[in-house]
């Protein structure tokens, strides 16, 4: 890792942006230009791209077990901070879900690939089922953690009293300028409350945590952060939301796996289960009892063990 200042641990308040959001390891950092804007990447590995998509309120590093552990099974595993956040551009607009899975299949392009396959958690999941369904030729498999597809987040939002009041910190988002204040005050102590709130008994460590604290004080980060949110909200009774919704009846014709913790407090298990309807191909349900929102860091051996053997898998069944 940097030591952006001189301690040893480059999250100590006083390390720089850069050194936040590009940590060193096993990976290899680098910017790659797609949709208008450019994108940090972390990459490790040889073999078929696998494009992982972080969720709220992370950012790439969230993935670094599935990194090192995909490239140990012969993939290319490569890890993109979405638009504004991390070491991302901060663009003024482009936050809808259109244009953030245009984000992602044109990283594809620009890796030099003809395809990828598609690992999503939260609102990367969000934009991994987008992807699928709008840029089919450019995703190969698609995988998704702790989120249902946009059309079941839509009508549980709106129909399941539960699921709206799961997600009443999405509604709380539609406020302006005050969601992005409470995420950063007191050093971003709110980023790590919802994390220890959304997680099962294996919650990610105190340090872990406080890499996501650090990296949601880069500047602007919280407000690019939420603005994804407030689209999916208030699109909703807009004619872009509503085309959206329309597309996103197109259903998803690769092998798709759908991984849900038990204890997920965010987004409830009914919400997310059901999604299949929206797959015409190979569709794998797999629910890890005792674990909560973020599966893959919660217990990340058990998740890329599974990622890894799905992904083998040449004829995974439904």
């Amino acid at each position: 890792m940097n030591l952006a200042d001189g301690s040893g641990n480059p999250w100590k308040k006083g390390g720089s942006s850069a050194s936040v959001a590009r940590p060193d390891g096993p990976w290899t950092h680098r910017d790659v230009a797609a949709n208008g804007a450019r994108f940090h990447i972390a990459e490790v590995g040889d073999g078929p791209l696998v494009l992982f998509l972080h969720g709220f309120p992370q950012f790439w590093w969230t993935w670094r077990h599935q990194l090192t552990a995909l490239a140990d099974a012969g993939f290319r595993a490569v890890a993109m901070d979405l638009r504004g956040v991390g070491g991302s551009d901060r663009t003024p607009r482009g936050y809808d879900a259109g244009n953030l899975a245009l984000d992602v299949t044109g990283v594809i392009r620009s890796l030099g690939e003809a395809d990828a396959a598609l690992v999503g958690h939260d609102l990367g999941g969000y934009l991994a089922w987008t992807a699928a369904a709008m840029r089919p030729k450019l995703v190969r498999r698609l995988a998704v953690s702790s989120m249902p597809h946009p059309r079941r987040w839509r009508t549980a939002m709106l129909t399941d009293l539960r699921q709206s009041r799961s997600g009443a910190y999405i509604w709380g988002f539609q406020r302006p300028w005050l969601p992005e204040r409470q995420l950063v005050a007191d050093d971003a102590a709110l980023v790590g409350q919802l994390i220890h709130d959304w997680s099962g008994p294996s919650l990610p460590d105190d340090e872990a945590i406080d890499v996501y604290r650090r990296a949601m004080q880069i500047p602007s980060t919280a407000h690019c952060a939420v603005e994804p949110y407030r689209w999916m909200v208030r699109s909703m009774v807009r004619p872009d939301g509503i085309q959206f919704n329309r597309r996103m009846k197109r259903p998803v014709r690769v092998p798709t796996l759908h991984v849900h913790g038990s204890l997920d407090p965010a987004i409830r298990t009914g919400s997310a289960a059901g999604s299949g309807e929206y797959v015409e191909a190979p569709y794998r349900w797999r629910l890890f009892d005792g674990l909560g929102h973020f599966p893959h860091e919660e217990d990340p051996a058990a998740f890329s063990a599974e990622l890894i053997n799905w992904l083998k898998d040449p004829e995974p069944d439904r």
